[in-house]
């Protein structure tokens, strides 16, 4: 059974159990025509210890700062996580980012990212934001999935962010009141 809490700073030593590791048929590129599909065919490997270190320094760091972080587990194995960052964004000054969202390769498929969504998303609202920004993997499966919970294109890019990751997908989740 799958059971899901808050993260503290000390769950930063389970962030290695989440596979994120996939295949990856096909990508997206954002264009002025919209997005343009790229086949692919490749596995993406789970993570080497240089991007699992960057995953847990970006963890800790938002956490320190007044994000926060929701798990799912498995008995005691963490099989899925997701961070809202801290920093509100946008003119206005009103979404907060999506930091991190990883669901074990085992476990995708069975409502644990909406789940997880779904927490940071009512969090994001408690704390006076209008809207998530998720600066998501060009991969079909994760632009798929956030398109499936109701996100679209950024219709204005978070420059910072897009400096960062110029090849993900930039979307906009509308939190309803």
């Amino acid at each position: 059974m799958i059971t899901y809490q808050i993260l503290k700073l000390d769950h930063v030593k389970q962030l290695h159990e989440v596979d994120r590791s996939e295949y990856i048929d096909l990508i997206y590129e954002v264009t002025e025509q919209g997005l343009v599909e790229h086949k692919q065919d490749h596995e993406c490997a789970n993570w080497d210890q240089e991007q699992l270190q960057e995953i847990q320094d970006r963890y800790i760091y938002e956490l320190q700062q007044g994000g926060m972080a929701y798990g799912a587990f498995d008995g005691v194995r963490l099989v899925g996580f997701g961070v809202l960052a801290h920093q509100f964004r946008g003119k206005e000054q009103n979404q907060l980012q999506l930091d991190l969202m990883y669901v074990s390769k085992a476990y995708r498929r069975q409502g644990i990212g909406k789940e997880i969504l779904v927490f940071l998303s009512e969090e994001a609202r408690k704390r006076g934001a209008k809207s998530l920004y998720i600066s998501s993997t060009e991969t079909r499966s994760a632009v798929s999935f956030y398109q499936s919970q109701g996100s679209e294109m950024a219709g204005e890019l978070d420059e910072e962010l897009y400096t960062k990751e110029p090849n993900d997908i930039h979307m906009i989740k509308e939190l309803n009141e």
